[in-house]
Order: C-alpha cells, then sequence, then structure tokens
C-alpha cells in the first residue's frame, strides 16, 4: 500500500522553513555589521555574542528539521518540472540541509579555538570540547566566511527558482510552502 503524496508542506515544516530563513537572514546582515566595528569596539562583541547565539539556535533548528524532513513525505513536484530540473533541486535542498548544520558548526568551533566559549542567549555556555589551536582558528574562520558566502549565493538562486516558479510557471511550487 502506497502513502498518498501530501500537496503541501506540513505546517511544521512550513513554519521550520521560515524561521531558519529569517534567522539565517538576521544572522549574516549581523554578521556584515559585526564586521563593520574593530574588534575591540563593545558594540563587536555585542553583535558577537548574538550572531553565536542565533547561530547555535539555527544548528538546532535545523537538526530538528532535518529529522522532520527525514520522517515526513514532501509534496511531489509537478509532472511539468523537467527532470534535470528535479535533480538540481534535490541537490540544492540537500546541499541547503548540509549548510544550515556545517556553517554554524565552523562558526561554533572557530570561537572555542580561539579560547571563547559560546553563550547561548545568556543561559549557559554550550560545551567546549576543544581547547586553544591556532591554526584550527584560522581554518575555520576561513572555513566559516566562504561556506556563508556559498549560502548567501544559494539562498539567493533558491529565492530566485521560487519566484520563477511563481510568476513565470505558475505550477504551484511556491504555494506548497506558503499553505496549510
Amino acid at each position: 500500500m502506497s502513502v498518498p503524496v501530501p500537496s503541501s508542506y506540513t505546517r511544521v515544516a512550513i513554519t521550520m522553513h521560515w524561521l531558519i530563513a529569517l534567522l539565517i537572514l538576521l544572522n549574516v546582515a549581523l554578521g556584515f555589521y559585526m564586521a563593520s566595528f574593530p574588534k575591540t569596539a563593545p558594540t563587536h562583541d555585542q553583535a558577537l555574542f548574538y550572531h553565536a547565539s542565533i547561530g547555535s539556535l539555527i544548528f538546532m533548528l535545523a537538526i530538528a528539521r532535518l529529522g522532520w524532513r527525514l520522517t515526513h513525505r514532501p509534496p511531489a513536484l509537478p509532472a511539468t518540472i523537467a527532470t534535470w530540473q528535479r535533480s538540481i533541486a534535490h541537490i540544492l535542498h540537500w546541499t541547503l540541509y548540509v549548510l544550515m548544520l556545517i556553517v554554524p558548526l565552523s562558526g561554533y568551533v572557530h570561537r572555542l579555538a580561539g579560547a571563547h566559549a559560546v553563550n547561548f542567549f545568556g543561559l549557559g555556555n554550550l560545551p567546549v570540547f576543544i581547547g586553544k589551536d591556532e591554526p584550527l582558528r584560522l581554518f575555520t574562520h576561513a572555513l566559516h566566511e566562504t561556506l556563508v558566502w556559498v549560502l548567501c549565493v544559494l539562498v539567493v538562486g533558491h529565492i530566485g527558482a521560487a519566484l520563477k516558479h511563481r510568476l513565470i510557471d505558475r505550477d504551484g511550487v511556491l504555494q506548497r510552502m506558503l499553505r496549510r
């Protein structure tokens, strides 16, 4: 017996999608804002506190979202979408999931390797599992920044594809993530 394919994402999936999207946009903006101040400025430290906390929250929500995605069948794409476009969409979605995990994790390891604990919104420090390690700090800093740029490019592509489906194709793909 086959399981019926839903016509739209679940409310949980839709809520997590838009919440994580908002947090990513906020954290990217906060990262750029933070970078505009000297590292010795109090404003830099305040921005860094929120940047690290939001990044940690994105990581936690991404794990929950991935768990939900693995246990709940997504709606099928319309039959009118070409096989190559389906493949690209599939690769893009899974790449975004990977980046939602690796980007915050690389920032977290960067902070730990610099001998800085990560405090989660003032509720306490997240676990410290490595000590000061300058080569690792430099590597994870470069990795974090590079992956943020990759994430930004893919998010723009994701938004562009959603708008194409809404404005040009008018095939209902975008509506699957808007209604429930």
